[in-house]
This record gives C-alpha cells, sequence and structure tokens, in this order.
C-alpha cells in the first residue's frame, strides 16, 4: 500500500569508496559496516529516525522532525571525526515522499541524494527548506552556497553547507562555459539618487557579456542579491559558483562619467584585468562595448560570428533617453503604488526623446497596466505592449506586458502563449517571473505559479510581492509550506518596514503572512495601519479584506473587498471571479449580491 506524506530524508554516502575498494576490499567493507551499523544507524534511532535502507556505499534515513534530522547529521560526522574513521557526505532534505513495502521515492527523496553529493566529505548539506526550519533551533554555522543545476532536477537547488562543499560536484553540472559573477558597481558620485544609473551600467555589462556563448553569467538580480553582504571575492566565487568576479565603481558628473572596472579569477584572488575609463556621457554605449569586449579578450575568447555585433546591439542609442529609463525602472523597482503615475510619465518622457526604445515601451505597459486594475483609466498598457513588441519582437519584457494585460482581461490562454516566449527568452528576470505567476495565479494553475514565485523571490532578496504571493499558492497545492512560507514572507516584509514604514505593498502583505501564521491579533493592528497609511490604494484595501476574510472577520473583509470593488467601473471583475483568497465566500449572500451588482455595472460599461 502507498502513502504520500512529509518527512525529513537523510542521505549518505562514503566519501572516496570506490578508490578504497581498489586499494584494499577487505578493509573498506569494514569501514563502511563501521561507519554505517556502529555510527549512522544507532545515532538515526536516537534521535528518533529509522533507516530506510543501505545500498552499497550508501544510506537513506527518514525522521519525522527536520530538526532532529540535522542533529543527527551532525552528531554522526562529529563522531566519525573523532574516530578518524570513513569519512561521510551526508544531505539533508524535508519534502513529500511515497512510502511503499518500506521504502521510500519521489522529489524529497531525490534533492536528499543531490545534496548529499554535493556535500564535502566529513560535510553536511541541507535545502533551503531545511535551513529555515532549523534557524534559530540549532547552534551550527550552514553557509548560504546558492543555487545548483544538479542532474535529472529541472529546477535548481538552493544549497547551505556545514562543513564546506564538494566544488568538483558542484561545478560539474557546467556545459563547459567559463562562469562569471558580475557585482553591482559601485556608486561614486557622491549622490545616493545617482545609484540608478550605475546599477544600469552594471545591468547592461551583465547582458553584454551574456551575448557571448563561451560565458555563463549570472543575472542581474542574482548578482545584485549580494549586495551589502560584505563578502570577498572568494566567497562570492565560491557562493556563485562562478570562475571570474568582476566588479568596479561609477562617477557621473555633470555630462562626464568615469568607470573603473577589474576582473578577478575567484579561487586564486588575483587580477586578470582591470582598466579605468573616464568618457563623455555621450559615450556611455561605446564604453560599455569596450568593457565587455576586453574582459573577453582578457579570457583569451574568440567571439562566435554575430556576437559582437549583439553586445553593440542597443535598445537605444540616446544617452538622455537611457538616463530616465533608468530613472523609471528604479522608481518601479521601490514597489510602491504611488510610483506608477510616475513611471509612466517618465516612460513617456523617454520615449519622446527616442520613439524606437522598445524597453521603455514595455515598462510603460507594466506600469498602466498595473494603474488599470483598481483605477478607470484610458489606458492598460495594451498599445505601449504592442508597440514595444513592433520595435523588438525579441524583447522578453514586451511579451511578458502583453501576456499582463491579456491575463486581466481574463484571455488566459492567449496570456500564457505570450508569458512562455518571454520565460524562453529571459528565465532570469525576476519581472518576467512575476508576470508569469500573476497569470497563472489568476488563472488557477497554482503549481506553475509556486515554480515562478519561489525562483523570483530567489532573483530578488528585496522582493516582497512574490514572497507574499506565494502563500496564497501554498495554501491551495501544499498546506504543509504555507507556514514556512509565511515566516520567510514577513521575515522580508519587516526589514523593508524598517525602512520604509509606509510601505504599503509590504504592510499588506505583512497581513497575509500574521494571517497565515494565526497571528489575527497583530495582523488585524497591521491592517489598521495599513489602511491609514494608504487609505485611497484600493489594491491594498482588497488584499487586506481578503486577508481578514482568511482571518474569520467575514464582515469586516466584505466591506473591505466591496469598497474597492464599487469604487472601479469594471470593477476589476475578473480577478475577483477567480481569486482563490475569496472561494470561502462565494456563497456568501453579501459576496454574491455583490458580484451580480458588478457583473452589472460591468456589463453597462463594456456597452457604454
Amino acid at each position: 500500500m502507498r502513502e504520500r506524506k512529509l518527512a525529513a530524508i537523510l542521505a549518505a554516502d562514503v566519501a572516496g569508496y570506490s578508490s578504497f575498494m581498489e586499494q584494499d576490499e577487505a578493509g573498506a567493507l569494514a569501514r563502511v559496516d563501521a561507519a554505517f551499523h556502529g555510527v549512522l544507524e544507532p545515532r538515526v534511532a536516537t534521535h528518533g529516525g529509522r533507516i530506510v535502507k543501505f545500498m552499497g556505499d550508501g544510506a537513506l534515513a527518514e525522521f519525522a522532525s527536520v530538526v532532529e534530522a540535522v542533529r543527527c547529521a551532525l552528531d554522526v560526522q562529529a563522531t566519525l571525526a573523532a574516530d578518524g574513521g570513513a569519512q561521510l557526505r551526508i544531505g539533508v532534505n524535508v519534502g513529500d515522499v511515497i512510502t511503499a513495502a518500506g521504502d521510500i521515492f519521489g522529489d524529497g527523496v531525490n534533492v536528499a541524494a543531490r545534496l548529499q553529493a554535493l556535500a564535502a566529505p566529513g560535510g553536511i548539506a541541507v535545502s533551503r527548506s531545511v535551513r529555515e526550519q532549523i534557524a534559530g533551533k540549532i547552534d551550527a554555522a550552514f553557509e548560504d552556497m546558492g543555487e545548483h543545476q544538479v542532474k535529472n532536477l529541472a529546477r535548481p537547488v538552493h544549497m547551505f553547507a556545514w562543513g564546506g562543499v564538494n566544488v568538483g560536484e558542484a561545478r560539474g553540472a557546467d556545459d563547459g562555459r567559463i562562469s562569471v559573477c558580475v557585482l553591482p558597481f559601485d556608486n561614486m558620485s557622491g549622490d545616493p539618487e545617482q545609484d540608478y544609473f550605475s546599477d544600469g551600467v552594471t545591468e547592461d555589462i551583465i547582458t553584454d557579456l551574456s551575448k557571448v556563448s563561451a560565458l555563463a553569467v549570472a543575472s542581474r538580480n542574482t548578482s545584485f542579491a549580494l549586495r551589502g553582504k560584505g563578502l570577498t571575492v572568494a566567497e562570492v566565487s565560491r557562493r556563485m559558483r562562478a570562475a571570474y568576479v568582476l566588479e568596479g565603481s561609477v562617477r557621473k558628473a555633470g555630462n562626464r562619467v568615469r568607470i573603473t572596472a577589474q576582473l578577478i579569477e575567484g579561487r586564486s584572488d588575483s587580477h586578470v584585468w582591470a582598466e579605468r575609463y573616464d568618457r563623455d556621457l555621450n559615450d556611455i554605449f561605446a564604453l560599455q562595448d569596450e568593457i565587455a569586449q576586453a574582459i573577453v579578450a582578457a579570457l583569451k575568447l574568440k567571439l562566435a560570428p554575430g556576437e559582437k555585433e549583439a553586445i553593440k546591439l542597443r535598445s537605444t542609442s540616446n544617452p538622455e533617453a537611457y538616463k530616465i529609463f533608468l530613472m523609471a525602472r528604479q522608481f518601479s523597482m521601490l514597489g510602491h503604488a504611488r510610483h506608477r503615475d510616475l513611471v509612466v510619465n517618465l516612460c513617456k518622457h523617454a520615449v519622446e526623446i527616442d520613439p524606437g526604445y522598445a524597453r521603455a515601451w514595455a515598462l510603460m505597459a507594466i506600469a498602466q497596466s498595473n494603474i488599470a486594475l483598481f483605477v478607470d483609466v484610458p489606458e492598460n498598457g495594451w498599445a505601449a505592449a504592442e508597440r514595444a513588441l513592433a520595435l523588438d519582437p525579441d524583447l522578453a519584457e514586451a511579451h511578458s506586458a502583453k501576456g499582463r494585460i491579456l491575463g486581466d482581461l481574463g484571455r488566459y490562454d492567449e496570456a500564457k502563449l505570450e508569458h512562455d516566449i518571454a520565460l524562453r527568452i529571459d528565465s532570469e528576470s525576476y519581472h518576467v517571473m512575476c508576470a508569469a505567476a500573476r497569470c497563472a495565479v489568476a488563472a488557477r494553475r497554482f503549481e506553475d505559479a509556486v515554480t515562478y514565485l519561489e525562483k523570483a523571490t530567489r532573483l530578488f532578496d528585496g522582493d516582497v510581492w512574490a514572497a507574499g504571493m506565494v502563500i496564497q499558492c501554498y495554501e491551495a497545492t501544499n498546506p504543509a509550506q504555507v507556514k514556512p512560507a509565511a515566516r520567510r514572507a514577513l521575515d522580508r516584509i519587516e526589514k523593508v518596514i524598517t525602512m520604509e514604514p509606509d510601505h504599503a505593498l509590504a504592510l499588506g502583505f505583512g497581513v497575509t503572512a500574521l494571517v497565515a501564521l494565526r497571528e489575527i491579533d497583530r495582523a488585524k493592528e497591521w491592517a489598521k495601519r495599513a489602511l491609514l497609511v494608504d487609505p485611497s490604494n484600493r489594491n491594498l484595501t482588497y488584499n487586506i479584506g481578503c486577508s481578514m476574510i482568511k482571518a474569520g472577520e467575514i464582515e469586516m473583509g466584505i466591506d473591505l473587498v466591496e469598497i474597492t470593488i464599487k469604487s472601479s467601473k469594471t470593477a476589476n471583475l475578473i480577478w475577483v471571479e477567480t481569486d482563490s483568497d475569496l472561494d470561502s465566500v462565494r456563497n456568501h449572500p453579501r459576496f454574491v449580491a455583490l458580484v451580480e451588482d458588478a457583473r452589472e455595472r460591468y456589463k453597462a460599461g463594456a456597452t457604454t
């Protein structure tokens, strides 16, 4: 009989087993027996687990408690280190498993096995979910080793390691390309408001290097997540699995720009190339080309046919339009509803200067579609998205924007096609992931949404939207993950609120997380504060209404949802009719009447 359950899985193997067998078969078997039956087996029992099976040089165990599984792993490694016996590599994961005839199967087991292969001899590798559940409960330092693409798993594994990492295994999944991580260039202008420009220069260098087929370049969002971590180049190299690290600075003063850059070999911490450039701002694009080509030359690579021209290809050649676009994107990343009109206006200014600036048109489309959700405006972003696609059919952001608008219109199949194209073009874009996730949530494809949202949270560590939305998706797909997801979201949200107490998006998702954690009184306090801070934000009002409904405050929740629905001519009815947060009140008389009234107004509006 088969049974599905949530379990902590410990996978272990003997490091260097094959070479031991070649040198001394009998001695190797004795070392394995001592490690497994003399140390591992009794300690698994002590920590409340059970041995599932032994497999030659490997072993598999399961535990009901994640904390006890990790304590067991630490206990085993400490004992073996003291005894001087065989060294084990141990991986620990928590996930769904299928039990049958005493054995266990499933992705939870597969991930544990991959983690074990990544662990150093005598070390332990755990998944992100394990690290989150043992935080504050185990006094052992697990270093964040980033994501690793491993065999037979479509999604990368985010690993934390105790006792080191098997770098050879970690790099074994690489396809022969040279790995490079570009750290955010420092803003040396003496003006924090110029951060948008140095960030833009960094992102474009990442984009340029990504066009070189011989290079594997860490994504913008992944490398920017390292900002402020105080990591050495060697630590960055190890965490990002990057052979080389590029770092630099930007100083912009008036119409002049100075850029310094240096390429460092990660393991030896030695400089491979360094240069300083002083140029007119009008030369910024040529300067970025020079840096990319200098790095290619320093690494002794040859550009494939067409790559040199691809590096030079820009969405605009106008430095003023470029600067304004970078400013618009910075405001967009802040996540404030009050900045949406500003983003639209900045993008309009950029395309007035350069009507062929596809990226500015695409960003404008997203901002306009966000505004149109809860405010009755003439532009929903469609025209801007179509313009962006006409200018650049291969622009991921343009397809993403069109997919977003199609989803808002309830045309989910058409929207999915656009999002699929965007994901194929740029699967490392935070914005592309979020747009695809939003459509998947509306279409109730919650498992797809979880995939997109979890990756979005990894791509941008300042995110609160994806971290908050994934709670709803886990409620529909995997209730065991709701509270861990809520704790992760709340941790991010509280950091944002500390810096920006009026951040409405963070406050709203804070209420969501607190309700999921069943801290209802605190959720109500946050809700009251959020509505005082931004009372005209209909998106916020709606989201808090949904959270109150889930908290059991049905009348209060419907009151808030009603305010949002009645304040819009279109009533955002398409989203309301599919939103799983409202499933519990679908038959509530007040809600039924509210939706019927909205449908009538929507029909009337559609015919006028």
